[in-house]
């Protein structure tokens, strides 16, 4: 009989809830399952019961060599083994043994004490007999306990490659909700550009940055610090004739300029400001752009660098759009939204040095 085959008349004895203590879930499923796997089940030096452990013991050994335990097997009842783990770490912990399984017939808990997180994070796989099909289980089961893999310790590395690729998974899982909402806290040009490039294939009409940073804004929610919940980003609406004064000071211009140190600088729009901003900095210190682009910005694309293409990372075509010229050959990239022009010349005034607000006082329009 193969072990498919085993699995299936088990799975027909747990539907019919033939294994009623641990006693039968431990002859009639563990160590026939482990005698399948290719397991000396009458040898008690590599399979050994009742084995000591400071504190206790548990249920099997498996060893090789012999009395060298190298897994703990700890059985339950059927329905029995919720935290069953602790007590298990602990005699892995004593007896320094890499790999614990938990198991009560049913479920099959596979276990990498050593490594970090909690139980549930050091767990690399949960397996159902119930619910897997059987070639899945067989498949774990082969994989992670299969009597000549684990002697050779491939069953191990199968397990702590299976850990590091979970680790990851969770990793980003955890991460992507971060990243989204520092790429909407910034209002990333490319992210907006990518927007309104969808809104012009479904209707034919392209929204301006502006327009798509307002819908962003008062639209998408960002997770808070814990991450566990959704905090709908607040807006406040001002009128369009009035002018926007992006400074902690009551002082206004006339319309879209900035003010720097009681010189006043008219400009076409809040981008024309910011690139005139870089060049009056870059005017008192002639390696001003070498230091701003040294700054971490926090995002793979550049505010300013001398390769135009880093500007726009894999966009070929919104190079050609918009990247600008400065001075001394370094560029800038034209597509970013006025809340975004605002970060960046807060940015760029803690690079120089100069106090926003008061030594640099900024107007960039309704």
């Amino acid at each position: 009989m193969d072990l498919e085959q085993h699995l299936e008349e088990i799975r027909a004895g747990l539907k019919a809830k033939q294994f009623t203590n641990e006693a039968s879930v431990s002859q009639g499923i563990i160590l026939r399952l482990l005698m399948a796997l290719g397991w000396p089940t009458w040898d008690t030096r590599i399979v050994a019961p009742e084995y000591p452990v400071k504190g206790g013991r548990v249920d099997y050994a498996l060893c090789d060599p012999p009395e060298k335990p190298i897994a703990f097997v700890e059985v339950k009842g059927v329905g029995q083994s919720e935290g069953a783990e602790r007590q298990l770490f602990e005699y892995a912990f004593h007896a320094g043994v890499p790999v614990v399984i938990l198991s009560d017939g049913q479920l099959w808990h596979f276990f990498l004490p050593a490594e970090q997180g909690n139980y549930d994070e050091r767990r690399v796989y949960k397996l159902d007999l119930m619910e897997r099909d059987v070639e899945e289980s067989a498949s774990r089961l082969m994989r992670y306990l299969q009597y000549e893999s684990v002697k050779s310790h491939q069953a191990l590395q199968a397990a702590q490659e299976d850990y590091r690729n979970m680790s990851r998974q969770r990793l980003m899982k955890e991460t992507l909700p971060k990243a989204w909402a520092k790429l909407v806290e910034e209002e990333e040009g490319l992210l907006l550009e990518l927007i309104a490039d969808e809104v012009a294939t479904l209707c034919g009409y392209k929204p301006d940055q502006a327009t798509v940073a307002d819908f962003v804004r008062g639209n998408l929610c960002l997770p808070d610090t814990s991450g566990t919940k959704v905090q709908p980003r607040r807006t406040v609406a001002t009128p369009n004739s009035a002018p926007v004064v992006l400074a902690d000071d009551s002082r206004t211009l006339g319309g879209t300029g900035f003010v720097f140190r009681g010189n006043a600088y008219p400009a076409r729009s809040a981008f024309h400001a910011m690139v005139q901003i870089f060049e009056e900095f870059r005017k008192i210190d002639p390696l001003y752009f070498e230091r701003f682009a040294a700054r971490k910005h926090g995002t793979k694309r550049r505010i300013i660098d001398r390769e135009p293409a880093r500007l726009f990372p894999g966009r070929p075509d919104l190079v050609r759009i918009h990247a600008r010229k400065l001075s001394d050959g370094w560029w800038i990239g034209a597509n970013v939204s006025r809340a975004r022009i605002e970060q960046i010349i807060r940015m760029a005034c803690e690079v120089a040095g100069v106090k926003f607000g008061s030594e640099l006082i900024v107007n960039l329009g309704g």
